[in-house]
């Protein structure tokens, strides 16, 4: 038997993790203008004031794509077969996130060995801010 043969990961074994730098609001005004996304409460404080909140805050599809980033460093992109999400909480400027993914299951799909992810994207409090499952083939 080759002993150099890599073991398939377990059950609970973390595939997915990364940190990201704390989200500032040059960051967010980079994002509105490559998203096109220019809601005025992600980047005008005034505006983020009148509709009760201390500050703006970061538009949600920006923690998606920090997920997604996370996800695509981690294993080769053109093996992800499914990638799905749902927006927990509010993330606050500065917030420093950390994606993880752990396996949940095994999975065969027309002979692919397949791995179920359960992914979440938590800042520096541990308050997850993005949930969500991929599928990816391994």
């Amino acid at each position: 038997m080759d002993q150099t043969a890599k073991r398939p990961p377990a059950i609970g074994e973390r595939l997915v993790h990364k940190t990201f730098p704390a989200i500032s609001r040059h960051t967010l005004a980079l994002y509105c203008g490559a998203s096109g996304d220019h809601n005025p409460m992600h980047v005008d404080i005034d505006f983020a004031k009148k509709a009760g909140f201390p500050d703006v805050f970061t538009h949600g599809m920006l923690v998606m794509a920090y997920l997604g980033q996370a996800l695509t460093d981690a294993v080769d992109p053109a093996s992800i077969r499914s990638f799905s999400t749902r927006f927990a909480a509010i993330t606050q400027l500065g917030a420093r996130l950390t994606c993880e993914g752990h396996i949940t299951e095994w999975l065969d799909h027309q002979g692919e060995r397949r791995a179920k992810l359960a992914l979440t994207t938590k800042d520096e409090n541990g308050e997850i801010k993005l949930a969500g499952e991929a599928i990816v083939a391994l």
